[in-house]
């Protein structure tokens, strides 16, 4: 179980965690290079970003993970999805939408005026709205099998 609750709909519930992480009965291929950066991390931040990145997978069977940057953790398929990064206080998932992904429920805290990226960042404690953040993936997964948000917002 994790040690902070997750928002799912109106009920809050655990997900699993490990390598090859199962959600539901959605396995996803794990990369040792991400386990790295995230075993390296304090126990709470891995949570997170455990959990960020089974709800990636969730999103897409098809999302592939790899490192960019020499060390940051990016999820993709037809271009990037999102990005983490653990700082002193808390984890950064940055969303690669260009701003054009709706936020009904308000879970973006920054980048509001970024033309690539926003980010969701999350402290120690802080409570996930998994089901807002799937359907962000979801629709950025969208956009990339589109031609990206780039194309996307041209056309739209």
């Amino acid at each position: 179980m994790r040690p902070f609750p997750i928002i799912h709909a109106s009920r809050s519930l655990g997900l699993g965690k490990g390598g090859s992480t199962l959600i539901g009965a959605l396995p996803y291929e794990a990369d040792p290079r991400v386990n790295a950066y995230i075993n390296a991390l304090p126990q709470w931040q891995q949570e997170i970003c455990r959990l960020v990145r089974d709800l990636v997978h969730a999103a897409d069977p098809q999302v592939a993970e790899t490192i960019k940057r020499t060390r940051q953790p990016y999820f993709v398929l037809n271009g990037n999805i999102c990005a983490l990064l653990a700082a002193k206080d808390h984890v950064n998932v940055f969303l690669y939408d260009g701003g054009i992904v709706p936020d009904p429920e308000g879970i973006i805290t920054g980048g509001h005026d970024n033309e690539t990226a926003r980010t969701v960042a999350f402290q120690r404690g802080d409570p996930i709205n998994a089901a807002a953040l799937t359907q962000m993936f979801k629709r950025i997964i969208a956009n990339n099998r589109a031609g990206g948000w780039r194309r996307v917002k041209a056309q739209g």
